[in-house]
């Protein structure tokens, strides 16, 4: 059986997450896995940690990769309303007030310090991030190259990134993973290509992929409803272990 059915049918979407909530670096967080030398730093998009969907990403994760799984609150213990998130009705949301609330900058440091606790109190001889919208920002700067010197994270995953900036493009300097929906208003055409070009020049591995028809949020929505989202979803998850499983052994 190829690496990749196994993960297909190993995976129960409307299952039950199997982890349990913690405490890392004075974050509340949803830990999952018992690698002690592995570690994945999730970074949720707006659903957030405890949307039921992103725990069992994080549970594949910890059994497809062999890793523990850390997936922090980064919103000061806010929940957006998860119906009103996946249905896209953002009116009815005060997004805006959301991200200013959960700004870059207040919450840069935060993750910064989970990663760090990861590495130096935890002991993790190896860390990767993945980061879904908003987490997309977050995991470019965890791996940006002015961390050379302690090394936050070894590689990344990024899924529709927002928030995102040519600057933390240019500024990232370990292995890269690009999952880019077709259709997303947050991530440009424009910005894609300069994301591959600038990639192309650092000298960093990357890859990107490109997923047609599909739309920003699809990696963890994974609406069967909407046409090519549910295989979109799997497709994504899988290319996240396989990136993951080269970069963190």
């Amino acid at each position: 059986m190829s690496v990749q059915n196994c993960c297909v049918q190993g995976f129960a979407w409307k299952g039950k997450p199997t982890g349990h909530t913690s405490r890392l670096a004075n974050n509340n967080v949803y830990k999952t896995g018992t690698n002690t030398d592995v570690a994945i730093l999730f970074i949720s998009d707006l659903f957030g940690w405890t949307f039921p969907n992103i725990r069992l990403l994080a549970d594949h994760y910890a059994r497809e990769i062999d890793a523990t799984v850390y997936v922090p609150d980064f919103f000061g213990g806010e929940v957006l309303d998860f119906d009103l998130v996946a249905a896209e009705k953002f009116a009815e949301l005060d997004v805006e007030g959301f991200v200013q609330r959960n700004s870059r900058e207040k919450r840069e440091p935060e993750i910064f310090a989970c990663a760090r606790a990861l590495k130096h109190e935890l002991g993790y001889e190896k860390v990767g991030a993945v980061g879904y919208c908003y987490g997309g920002w977050a995991s470019f700067r965890l791996g940006a190259k002015e961390h050379a010197g302690e090394r936050l994270v070894d590689c990344i995953s990024v899924g529709h990134p927002s928030l995102l900036t040519r600057e933390d493009v240019d500024g990232v300097d370990v292995p890269v993973q690009v999952l880019a929906p077709e259709i997303d208003l947050a991530y440009s055409v424009e910005f894609k290509i300069y994301t591959i070009e600038k990639l192309m020049g650092l000298n960093v591995a990357f890859d990107y992929q490109h997923f047609p028809g599909v739309v920003h949020a699809c990696f963890v929505r994974g609406d069967e409803n909407k046409a090519g989202e549910r295989a979109a979803m799997e497709r994504g998850r899988d290319a996240a272990v396989a990136w993951f499983r080269q970069w963190l052994k």
